[in-house]
């Protein structure tokens, strides 16, 4: 087991202040359950066994597109305490309400890609904000929609004060399709890294 050294795993949000998160882009995504606790299932030979919480944690990452039909989701690996998973926004959202739904492998276009990345380059949002459609909007409506199956399923080991999700997520704008590749990849592989991941506690 390799644990945590902040000198080497330090892992920081690459969020750009003046990025519009709206916009249309790959962008990777890791979410990571509270205390690295393992909710979702284990990993066996390097063979991931999820276990209920875990299939409705897959099953909510797959559905958002439905929620957001501007949409796809790309390579992702349910992990025992964290998911990894890349979101291809394809166009700017329209909601049809004034809250977050809650809420999801496809192919994009690689010559559009690297046309997008110019276009989301917007103002400050002073008040930080949750953007419809945006990638902040959509982390948090997928963390509540696990959480509510938690809190009903499993009301006593689940009661309300007690957090599935940390607080944050990490994200990385996909600039080009080889930074693509090289996070597919590393999703596709995750559950043969378990034994070396310092989220492995």
């Amino acid at each position: 087991m390799v644990h945590y050294n902040p000198a080497i795993h330090h892992r920081k949000s690459y969020r750009l202040k003046n990025y519009d998160y709206s916009g249309p882009g790959l962008y990777a995504i890791t979410i990571c359950c509270e205390q690295h606790q393992h909710f979702f299932g284990t990993i066996v030979d390097g063979q991931l066994l999820l276990n209920d919480g875990g299939k409705i944690a897959e099953k909510c990452w797959r559905e958002i597109p439905n929620h957001y039909p501007n949409t796809r989701t790309h390579e992702y690996v349910i992990m025992p305490n964290h998911i990894h998973g890349i979101i291809e926004i394809i166009k700017k959202y329209i909601p049809q309400n004034n809250y977050c739904d809650v809420v999801g492998c496809q192919n994009f276009d690689a010559l559009q890609l690297q046309s997008n990345v110019s276009q989301n380059i917007r103002t400050k949002n002073e008040y930080q904000k949750i953007i419809h459609g945006s990638i902040r909007c959509i982390v948090r409506g997928y963390k509540i929609g696990v959480t509510k199956w938690f809190r009903q399923n499993y009301p006593n080991e689940f009661p309300k004060n007690r957090k599935i999700w940390q607080q944050n997520y990490y994200d990385r704008i996909l600039w080009s399709i080889p930074s693509y590749e090289r996070m597919a990849n590393y999703i596709n592989n995750n559950p043969t890294y378990w034994v070396k991941d310092f989220y492995n506690k």
